[in-house]
């Protein structure tokens, strides 16, 4: 969702070296093509943070997280300009700290916010990562491993979210998408982080052998998580990051949203968001302390129809406007 802002700042700064500081976990997405276009790709542990950032002797240091550690961490690395929200009580460790804006926004617009209050542009734009020649080889590799027929229209499934577990469609009816899915003719194939493990297990014991469902969860790096991501033709997920990735990689997406504020955080583009809209929603709770509703009042057929839609599209657009 910076990726909006950072771009504004890739313009701004056309004469500059631009480099990305980011957390090992987010740094390799970098690597491929992305609307920050980094001349360098920085990646910072916390307890290296400060030794990393006064190695790369940068002139300027635009702040996004609203993180005091971090507004500390570039003081001590000797940067002589540090920018930032005023936010936090982080104020004296700043050289240009700017007001956060009042109101509801959406996450990418309070980065871009940041950056106009600057002093720069920074237009409404796409999230864009376009993947690598050499990610999508590594792809290419993984579907054939894992025996994925790409004839089939490919729909990537996203199970978890990493904020609770109130953010997550029940597994059985994930498990009855999937199976209708499969009975629909496209390949369902299972996505996510190491964390989401066990609510990959869950689909899977729940659809039984006999489904023709695919789990790469925790098989994949995050470039190659990226790639397989742009490989679909669909993609269906709570409300977490590989919703946004997703989208960035040009693919539809079908966003269920529960307990979290989808006019924050929907994923940006052209996308379906569903929600079934309860007295006590968003409420922003990782898990429920009544039933679940927000997220037990979706039902299969709505999800279904979004992404059916999609694919229909998918499959009567020219084929030079598909993705790899």
């Amino acid at each position: 969702m910076a990726l909006p802002a950072m771009a504004a700042l890739r313009v701004a700064f056309s004469d500059r070296r631009i480099a990305i500081a980011a957390l090992p976990s987010i740094a390799p997405l970098f690597r491929e093509h992305t609307n920050a276009a980094p001349d360098e790709v920085l990646i910072v542990e916390k307890a290296t943070e400060t030794a990393t950032l006064r190695a790369a002797r940068p002139a300027i240091v635009v702040l996004f997280p609203n993180s005091v550690r971090v507004a500390w961490a570039a003081r001590r690395a000797g940067i002589r300009e540090r920018w930032g929200y005023r936010a936090g009580g982080r104020g004296p460790l700043l050289t240009r700290a700017v007001p956060r804006p009042r109101g509801r926004l959406h996450q990418s617009d309070y980065y871009r916010r940041l950056v106009q209050a600057l002093g720069f542009e920074a237009p409404e734009i796409l999230p864009r990562v376009t993947i690598t020649d050499e990610t999508s080889q590594r792809v290419v590799a993984l579907l054939e491993r894992s025996e994925i027929d790409r004839s089939q229209p490919l729909v990537g499934i996203a199970p978890g979210a990493a904020y609770g577990h109130a953010k997550r469609w029940p597994p059985d009816r994930m498990a009855e998408l999937v199976a209708r899915l499969v009975a629909s003719g496209a390949r369902p194939v299972l996505v996510g982080a190491p964390g989401d493990r066990n609510a990959a297990r869950e689909i899977e014991s729940a659809t039984g052998a006999a489904a023709r469902l695919v789990n790469l969860v925790g098989r994949t790096d995050l470039r190659l998580f990226a790639g397989l991501l742009a490989a679909c033709r669909a993609f269906v997920s709570n409300d977490s990051g590989a919703m946004h990735l997703a989208a960035a990689a040009g693919v539809p997406v079908t966003a269920i949203f529960g307990p979290t504020d989808e006019r924050a955080t929907a994923p940006l583009g052209d996308h379906d968001v569903i929600i079934h809209q309860v007295f006590c929603r968003p409420c922003m709770l990782r898990d429920c302390p009544i039933d679940h509703r927000c997220m037990r009042g979706i039902s299969v057929d709505r999800v279904l129809d979004a992404v059916t839609r999609r694919l229909e599209a998918a499959r009567a657009a020219p084929l030079a406007e598909r993705q790899p």
